[in-house]
């Protein structure tokens, strides 16, 4: 019965009903917010932004123009590695089909078997792949396809 009585006191003398007792109640103090971002750097930021995006395509060529051995060299061999993962991707498919691994293997030993009975045996024949060997090598340097 003791905390009824604290519970109605507390309650009557920290809340007040009178409308005289409201206004002299004092506002506790609240710290001021922060002031909001000026609309000004919003603007810039956005500004310089479309600015680089505007640019961007001059300074792509004109990084391509200052490293064009470099960025062929990679694109070239990204696309290699591209197309080398491809081709072994279908050949791992191939190979899983039934008969056709142990068909390709057959294929393979023969042209082995072909090419070093062609080229490989006699010393004549390995003069022979030699020049053929280093005419293909000319016409790729050259660029002369004939």
């Amino acid at each position: 019965m003791d905390a009824q009585g604290q519970k109605q006191e507390y309650t009557t003398s920290n809340f007040p009903d009178t409308p005289e007792a409201l206004e002299n109640l004092e506002a506790p103090i609240q710290p001021m917010l922060p002031p909001a971002p000026e609309t000004g750097n919003v603007e810039r930021i956005s500004r310089q932004i479309s600015e680089f995006l505007a640019q961007l395509p001059n300074y792509i060529a004109r990084f391509v123009n200052e490293y064009k051995l470099p960025v062929v060299s990679f694109v070239l061999l990204l696309a290699t590695i591209i197309t080398l993962r491809i081709v072994l991707a279908v050949l791992q498919a191939f190979s899983d089909i039934p008969l056709i691994r142990p068909t390709f293997e057959l294929i393979g030993f023969g042209y082995v078997t072909w090419f070093t009975f062609r080229y490989l045996l006699k010393s004549s024949t390995r003069q022979e792949l030699a020049t053929e060997i280093n005419s293909l090598k000319k016409q790729i340097l050259k660029g002369d396809i004939s």
